[in-house]
């Protein structure tokens, strides 16, 4: 770190139609004339939380009424070292506004790339496009493909979003064309498909991403596909995300955090253990092993984006 560390509270604030507020910095302020995400600096005494009721009311008019931990980031500038303490914000009353005379805008979260942020704010502009279930598919039996279809359809009208497909006994001609039909499903409903399989395999596919297992992970020692391209890891201890973030991983699933019946012999590593490990990185990190969606509010609470899990997410009969 270089000297002080600057706390700053900071938003994603969206609306009902899940739009995303941002507004641009003054020209005469450090990162003058970028963009950035609503909020300032937690004063001596003050809660996270509370900064930010202030900071938002101050800045752009709003009033919060209800928020939850998103991300936190730890950031060296050549002139400064910053903690963002990110926050979702829902729930607000007050039409905003830029109450210093600052330009704001609401913008959808697949445009937010189209805006120059300052480099701190790269992990804020990917975590707020990820929803907060990363639903991993169960391994498809090569006679009830169909059936997989069928409850991969429903899945997707409750509301996932976020698709990892995951086989491994498939041949590949059917898991090619199995594959490929996942990914079209998934696009109907905007949501994003993640291949678990090679880079080549995602690629030539078209998949909205791939998702590396820790062995592949370490194959790499710069990002394999473009930005256009989601890269997610399996992670399990420090080295892998380490490691992840090395190659620039968008997100990672860290597991396992409770025991689970897939890896009976596995140590869980706790709650405590996964908030540490999260605010070692400034990545998005979803929690996996024993997920269920109760267990939201504390993966938040925790550092984390939300949870990854297979057979919580996954409709049953």
């Amino acid at each position: 770190m270089n000297g002080e560390v600057i706390h700053v509270a900071a938003a994603v604030i969206r609306n009902n139609r899940g739009e995303i507020l941002i507004a641009k910095r003054p020209d005469d302020k450090h990162q003058g004339g970028l963009w950035e995400f609503p909020g300032g600096k937690v004063e001596q005494g003050e809660m996270a939380e509370q900064a930010l009721q202030r900071e938002l009311y101050e800045e752009v008019g709003i009033t919060v009424t209800g928020c939850q931990p998103l991300i936190k980031i730890h950031h060296d500038y050549p002139d400064k070292s910053v903690l963002l303490d990110v926050w979702l914000v829902e729930h607000f009353t007050g039409d905003a506004h830029g109450r210093e005379g600052q330009p704001v805008r609401w913008v959808s979260p697949d445009d937010i790339t189209d805006y120059t942020f300052p480099e701190a704010n790269i992990p804020i502009m990917k975590a707020c496009r990820l929803p907060d279930c990363y639903m991993i598919t169960p391994e498809p039996a090569p006679d009830a493909l169909d059936d997989f279809m069928l409850r991969l359809d429903k899945a997707l009208q409750s509301g996932i979003r976020l698709v990892q497909l995951r086989t491994k006994k498939l041949d590949a001609d059917t898991w090619h064309a199995h594959a490929q039909a996942v990914i079209k499903l998934c696009s109907r409903y905007d949501a994003l498909c993640i291949l678990n399989a090679s880079v080549e395999d995602a690629l030539a596919l078209g998949a909205h991403g791939v998702h590396l297992n820790s062995q592949r992970l370490f194959d790499y020692t710069k990002r394999p596909v473009d930005e256009d391209t989601w890269l997610v890891a399996s992670c399990h201890n420090a080295q892998d995300l380490e490691q992840a973030a090395r190659i620039g991983a968008d997100f990672v699933v860290l597991s396992p955090v409770k025991a689970t019946a897939s890896h009976p012999d596995a140590v869980p590593l706790g709650w405590e253990a996964f908030e540490k490990m999260v605010n070692s990185v400034t990545i998005p990190v979803y929690a996996l092993g024993g997920m269920h969606v109760d267990h939201l509010q504390q993966a938040r609470a925790a550092g984390g984006q939300g949870i990854a899990a297979i057979r919580s997410l996954w409709p049953s009969d």
